[in-house]
């Protein structure tokens, strides 16, 4: 088992966001760590885009920093999860591909750590006393500026995971038709060569028909 720890790296906004492409071996567990203050939102999502042999499943469990089983998928070839954190520490994020005798699975999730608490204010009691008749405009302002940077930065960050979800799923299918394609052609070559053995075979017994000395004749052609 093979234990991942995520450097956390915090943006402007305070939020954490990962993805990863990782391939699980055949019969291993691969877990991840992430910590997570409390009242903190984990966001995440995974699929499998890719196997050696078989289905594309993996099993997934999420767990809180003491040890309790928040989420348990088992062989599911993608899914989505929501959780508030309620302790704070390491949570634990495991793929389980024990199930799996040969089939090595490639997994892709997207994992993003945000606060639910609402904005700090921007403005401050000292600033608005100073500005007088002018504080309402001021927060007015301030305001506008904080929800338009806030808006453009949720639209940026949706925008980044609905292109990277998109790029798993294309891999994820062009993995299925490129695995489709040598099935397809595996199976065109044995049906070649099994239609030219036959082929020959008709060839040679119907020419053996009309030959004297042969086996064929003698046995399948009435004598008068």
């Amino acid at each position: 088992m093979r234990y991942i720890f995520l450097t956390t790296i915090f943006s402007v906004v305070f939020a954490y966001e990962k993805d990863m492409t990782f391939t699980v071996q055949a019969g291993k567990q691969d877990c991840f760590y992430q910590k997570v203050l409390p009242n903190e939102i984990i966001d995440i999502e995974y699929q499998v885009i890719d196997a050696s042999h078989g289905e594309l499943d993996i099993s997934f469990q999420l767990t809180d920093p003491v040890g309790m089983i928040i989420v348990a998928d088992y062989k599911k070839p993608e899914n989505a999860h929501r959780h508030t954190s309620v302790l704070e520490g390491d949570y634990r994020f495991c793929f389980d591909n024990t199930f799996s005798t040969f089939s090595e699975k490639t997994v892709f999730f997207d994992l993003m750590i945000d606060n639910e608490d609402s904005q700090s204010k921007d403005y401050d009691d000292d600033k608005e006393m100073e500005l007088g008749n002018a504080a309402e405009t001021y927060v007015m302002r301030v305001r506008d500026i904080s929800e338009s940077v806030t808006r453009v930065k949720d639209n940026v960050s949706a925008a980044k995971r609905l292109q990277e979800l998109l790029s798993a799923h294309e891999a994820r299918d062009r993995n299925l038709a490129e695995d489709m394609c040598d099935r397809v052609l595996k199976w065109s070559l044995v049906h070649i060569v099994f239609m030219s053995l036959i082929g020959v075979f008709q060839v040679y017994f119907v020419r053996s028909l009309f030959e004297d000395s042969s086996r064929s004749y003698k046995k399948f052609v009435p004598h008068l």
